[in-house]
């Protein structure tokens, strides 16, 4: 079986789990999320591994960049959000496309790129990225991302949806080269022949010439754009500072246009950690930038599963589950964080126990309640 036919039936069995948790959700009091039977990577006796090395993964390749993925095919437990790294050269371009299956957040980590996109309204951006950039398109928008500048642009793709498939989009090549001329001739009002050389199969990322820059005045009449922009500066926001780093958080609030999910940029120092905490309403998918980290996830039952992340590596940590996060190395550890949902909500341990009265701590934990006296039990987002 082909790589592509196990994921249409990778696809075709999530949209029959949907289904059928859709149907399991009727006479819910309204606000309660769909849910359904534990997925089956979660439902053992031991947790699986949440971590995979993406960096490790050999790239697809083109003459304009390249490109790697971590679905739920390469990474089982990642069933609610995936991933790509890309890169492309200057005057590289991932060619016009659309995702009829999830919505796009993505990172610049390096270099530039210039990103055009279009609504259902008609309306359309052209923007500059730089590093430290963020960009959302939602889920069925055109697009398309272009190397600028002098070096390479290297980013990261994050989908709300972990059965999607960076290599199986909706490609402008493919439908095109896929369409009689006749009715391209039609469609646009050119003869036939015009479409005789264009590509008959998706050419996915294309090599051309570094455009030029944007103006810095567009012309009187020449801008249509919609009242949301696509692009967020994460990096130049001012960061919330911890003793044990640092962290700035983009949701739908900052960014009203990523509905769907929330990004966070974390700097943790050598010794620090996020602290014990869970996410009541999304599933986490993290990225690794630099350093080195030790996660620990808590699934119930007594289970527990602790790894270790390198630069390049991947984590998860399915919704509801208990996590932390350490700085295992001697460097800063830089960590990108990916939430599928647009509303940011986290629940900490230490803010937990604090909101209980130490008589009731010392009850449940079967010791003196004097014991909580010193605890610290606010404001340890991130501990030193």
């Amino acid at each position: 079986m082909s790589e592509f036919s196990r994921r249409e039936m990778l696809s075709a069995a999530a949209a029959g789990g949907m289904v059928a948790a859709a149907a399991s959700t009727d006479g819910l009091a309204e606000g309660q999320p769909a849910f359904g039977p534990t997925p089956p990577v979660l439902a053992g006796a031991q947790l699986p591994a949440f971590r995979f090395q993406l960096g490790a993964v050999a790239p697809k390749t083109w003459n304009g960049g390249w490109a790697k993925e971590a679905t739920v095919a390469e990474f089982p437990v990642s069933e609610k959000l995936a991933g790509v790294l890309m890169s492309l050269v200057p005057g590289g371009l991932r060619e016009l496309h659309w995702h009829a299956n999830a919505a796009e957040w993505a990172y610049v980590i390096k270099g530039q790129c210039r990103v055009t996109t279009i609504n259902p309204q008609g309306q359309s951006q052209i923007a500059d990225f730089a590093a430290g950039d963020v960009w959302y398109f939602p889920r069925g928008f055109g697009h398309s991302i272009q190397g600028i500048g002098s070096e390479d642009c290297l980013f990261v793709l994050v989908f709300d949806n972990g059965y999607f498939s960076e290599f199986g989009t909706f490609s402008i090549t493919d439908w095109v080269g896929h369409t009689p001329p006749e009715v391209l001739a039609k469609n646009f009002g050119v003869p036939a022949a015009t479409f005789a050389n264009f590509p008959k199969r998706e050419v996915y990322i294309a090599k051309g010439p570094v455009p030029p820059p944007l103006p810095a005045d567009p012309a009187p009449g020449t801008l249509n754009a919609g009242t949301l922009t696509h692009r967020y500066r994460l990096l130049a926001q001012r960061p919330e500072t911890y003793p044990g780093g640092t962290n700035r958080l983009v949701s739908q609030r900052e960014f009203p246009i990523s509905t769907t999910i929330t990004g966070a940029l974390m700097r943790i120092k050598p010794g620090g950690m996020r602290e014990l905490h869970w996410h009541p309403n999304a599933d986490e998918w993290q990225y690794y930038i630099g350093g080195r980290a030790r996660m620990s996830v808590f699934g119930s039952n007594g289970r527990v599963r602790t790894e270790e992340f390198n630069a390049g590596d991947v984590g998860y940590v399915p919704q509801g589950y208990g996590h932390y996060i350490e700085n295992a190395g001697s460097a800063d550890l830089e960590l990108l964080i990916v939430l599928n949902n647009g509303t940011y909500e986290s629940i900490s341990l230490a803010n937990w126990m604090g909101a209980n009265p130490h008589l009731l701590l010392g009850t449940n934990f079967e010791v003196p309640d004097s014991t909580f006296k010193d605890f610290l039990t606010s404001d340890r987002f991130m501990p030193g």
